[in-house]
């Protein structure tokens, strides 16, 4: 309790950089998600489309799941140096494979004589994207999408060991001093933040599901 209570106290006392903290925690979070959504949905939807693309793109995604985000960090540290830019591209990496995988695995899934029967019907190849084939697929896509997420805000502390600032600095200045209530500082909402995460999208996923289903 009293752990609890000193992280409580150094909040009080620390309101601004705290607040900063968050702010830069959100917005590394965030940005990495934009890149990732932005590259890895495009890219899975032609893959599906693709077949002789999906084996070498598929591989090599497959291949980065495997890579710890520390490990990441550490490769990408030399070329980029420290700061937010490193923390941003190494967290965009391992928000990629998650999305790109289930867009993937969501588009393929599709029945293809149900795209035959919407091309009998004169729909053209955007039209039936986005009529039929997101729409069917958007369970899956946000499935990895929730992933991604809760990886990323709890692998964004990380982004400390680099300077990329953040709630992390708080864990690793907790850890160093040996100081547990400044660790709880970090951790505390860096959990709360992956739950909040991954009880909202969990919800927006069971909407879209039922409402497929009607």
């Amino acid at each position: 309790m009293a752990i609890l209570t000193g992280a409580y106290e150094y909040i009080g006392q620390h309101g601004e950089q705290f607040r900063e903290a968050v702010r830069v925690h959100l917005t590394i979070s965030l940005y990495a998600m934009l890149i990732a959504l932005a590259l890895c949905i495009p890219l899975g939807i032609l893959c599906a489309k693709k077949q002789w693309l999906s084996g070498t793109v598929m591989g090599i995604f497959n291949s980065l799941r495997v890579i710890p985000s520390l490990a990441i960090l550490v490769i990408i540290l030399p070329v980029m140096g420290t700061g937010f830019a490193p923390a941003l591209v190494a967290l965009t990496v391992l928000a990629c494979p998650p999305i790109l995988i289930s867009t993937y695995l969501g588009f393929r899934k599709i029945d293809p004589f149900l795209l035959e029967a919407a091309a009998g019907m004169g729909m053209g190849p955007g039209r039936m994207l986005r009529k039929i084939e997101l729409p069917l697929a958007m369970p899956l896509v946000l499935s990895g999408i929730k992933t991604s997420v809760v990886e990323v805000v709890a692998s964004a502390t990380l982004a400390a060991f680099i300077g990329g600032g953040g709630l992390g600095t708080f864990i690793i200045n907790g850890l160093g001093m040996y100081n547990f209530s400044l660790l709880l500082v970090g951790a505390l909402p860096v959990a709360f933040l992956a739950v909040l995460s991954e009880v909202g999208l969990s919800g927006i996923e069971r909407i879209v599901t039922k409402y497929q289903r009607v």
